[in-house]
């Protein structure tokens, strides 16, 4: 860390404390639990009731006492059965349990400023007014030490800086990140909505922001059978009896929605998908294969179920249900390498056609050295399969980190990870390598030799979870989708009643080339429809009257250039159709980049 870094992060761990110390003088009730630092402020978690805006406005100006006051912040040490009973009398309970999880040898240190104290680490600027500018940014619940099963507590996120102007332009960032967040950005433009009576993480779709899945699904299905995929459509839900095969009974069976009653005598119990390989390795058995038919490169379009934590739900990102571009390849050993290529020249296509390849990273997720039980196979195994995963991705020319824990139990992966607005950093495509599961589902090939062996088996995914991808494209592109994403892609606007039967001729003809099109056929004025599309932010308007119905032409604007003028309708359609079918991706007009 840069020392201009650890400055600022001083800054804000005193920051943490002024508002830890305003929030006590306002609610002496409130609990103490931890406030970091963190990357682009601080926060602080309390045993309290929900802040609202109200309050933490009222923390702000308590902030700014304490700041004035000057007072010295100070550090001592205790003892650790003195650091206990210190904390217990303040009637700290989180402080305590910190504490005696602190290692025997640990020094137990406090800083101190006026009439408050907190057990902490360190490092503090020596006085409260060396903070200059800060702002209270939000509050929300988190459950102490991130665990579902322990007390939910109230989080106030903050920020602070050196100098009044960077705090300003953080303001303003965090103001853009406002606009571009798909879970506020996709409800206002009604791609998706979620009802509490249809439950957490179960998100409705609505016409627009399905049509625009249904693009991506088209696209993704029809250029994976250009590489030789075979698609395949297998059941929602399976027998126990199946998961025991894969393992996942015994691996991922707290993340499955599983349907009756294990405990009861008789009863069949099942389980919805969590994924589709099961499935599809008994679409592999169906008939014995040769080395002549492999690769085998099954692809589906997977509806999947998990039961993710109830804290973790948000938008479109963390869902229980999702469907996702779900493929498996079985091969032979020899053709592992050029497939688990042929695997990330399709993902790296599919990032450079959304223009979302230089928003990602890779990883190589490994398994966890120091706890291996959560894995299939031995630690001799796995170190011969993570080396091959390093030697393919070294040959490929990939710039990647390892991480050690985060491997599926059955193989190491290839994560394609990519940060939303709020820079929370998300998996977005996974291709992942498995040695075992062929075991266990007793899948074979016959060799050149005549003998029955083993294939080597890859899962990936092409484009990932279509619901997060289509979060992603929301906050990379504010709304602003390429041309041909849009669920709207030409409003035609008549300029008035007379000009309705011609407005619905050009509709007639654009439609029959294939491009999504509406009539604006109210009453309004030209102004008002035109300021509506530009809000509904389609890409393209067309402004039809007597003049270009006497002459056969169309008036259009774009956000692209502004103002185009009139065209001859063929002239346009045959722009528009060769910009959707290249999947172009236009640089926007100047005046929708100031909104």
């Amino acid at each position: 860390m840069s020392e201009v870094n650890q400055e600022l992060q001083t800054l804000r761990h005193s920051a943490s404390h002024v508002m830890a110390q305003a929030v006590k003088r306002l609610y002496p009730e409130a609990k103490l639990a931890i406030g970091p630092a963190i990357e682009d402020g601080f926060y602080y978690d309390f045993e309290h009731a929900p802040f609202s805006r109200e309050d933490l406005d009222a923390i702000e100006k308590e902030m700014k006492k304490i700041i004035k006051e000057g007072l010295k912040i100070e550090r001592f040490e205790l003892p650790r059965a003195e650091a206990v009973k210190f904390m217990e009398e303040k009637g700290e309970p989180y402080k305590v349990e910190l504490i005696n999880d602190l290692p025997e040898d640990a020094v137990i240190s406090f800083y101190k400023q006026g009439d408050f104290v907190d057990l902490c680490a360190g490092p503090h600027v020596d006085r409260t007014s060396r903070i200059k500018a800060y702002k209270l940014i939000s509050s929300s619940g988190a459950y102490w030490r991130g665990d579902e099963h322990k007390q939910m507590l109230s989080r106030i996120y903050g920020t602070a800086y050196t100098n009044k102007e960077d705090l300003a332009k953080h303001m303003e960032h965090l103001e853009e990140i406002k606009k571009r967040d798909h879970n506020k950005l996709g409800r206002e433009m009604e791609l998706f909505a979620t009802v509490d009576v249809i439950g957490q993480g179960l998100p409705l779709l609505m016409p627009k922001g399905a049509a625009i899945i249904q693009t991506l699904q088209r696209w993704i299905e029809d250029e994976e059978e250009k590489r030789g995929y075979m698609r395949t459509k297998t059941p929602l839900m399976a027998k126990k009896d199946l998961y025991v095969i894969s393992d996942h009974w015994g691996h991922y069976k707290e993340g499955m929605f599983v349907l009756g009653d294990e405990e009861k005598e008789g009863e069949e119990v099942f389980a919805l998908r969590p994924m589709t390989c099961p499935f599809q390795y008994y679409v592999y058995k169906q008939s014995q294969k040769s080395y002549r038919d492999l690769p085998c490169r099954y692809g589906e379009t997977s509806t999947l179920f998990r039961n993710e934590d109830s804290g973790e739900m948000h938008g479109l990102t963390r869902v229980r249900q999702f469907t996702i571009s779900e493929g498996h390849l079985i091969v032979r050993p020899d053709q592992l390498e050029e497939e688990f290529r042929g695997c990330v020249d399709l993902a790296k296509y599919c990032l450079e056609t959304l223009g979302l390849e230089e928003d990602v990273t890779y990883e190589l997720s490994l398994a966890d050295p120091n706890n291996m039980e959560k894995y299939m196979g031995t630690r001799q195994m796995w170190d011969e399969v993570e080396e091959k995963a390093r030697q393919i991705l070294n040959h490929i020319g990939i710039k990647y980190t390892e991480v050690e824990g985060e491997a599926a139990f059955y193989g190491p992966k290839l994560d394609i990870q990519a940060k939303n607005v709020y820079g929370k950093e998300d998996t977005m495509i996974t291709i992942q390598l498995d040695m075992f599961l062929a075991e266990n589902f007793d899948m074979t090939f016959v060799d050149k030799d005549g003998e029955k062996k083993r294939p080597y088996i890859i899962h990936r995914t092409s484009i990932g979870c279509y619901e997060r991808t289509l979060a992603w494209l929301i906050e990379k592109y504010a709304g602003l989708f390429p041309t041909w994403l849009c669920p709207e892609q030409v409003r035609i606007l008549p300029i008035s009643d007379k000009f309705h039967d011609y407005a619905k001729k050009v509709e007639k003809q654009l439609k029959e080339n294939g491009i999504k099109c509406t009539v604006d056929s109210r009453s309004e004025k030209i102004g008002y429809k035109i300021r509506e599309a530009r809000l509904a932010k389609v890409p393209y308007r067309i402004v039809v009257g007597e003049k270009e119905e006497a002459e056969g032409k169309i008036s259009v604007s774009s956000r692209f250039l502004g103002d185009e003028g009139q065209k001859d309708i063929e002239v346009f359609i045959q722009d528009i159709c060769k910009e959707i079918r290249t999947k172009e991706i236009r640089k926007i007009e100047v005046e929708y980049k100031k909104k």
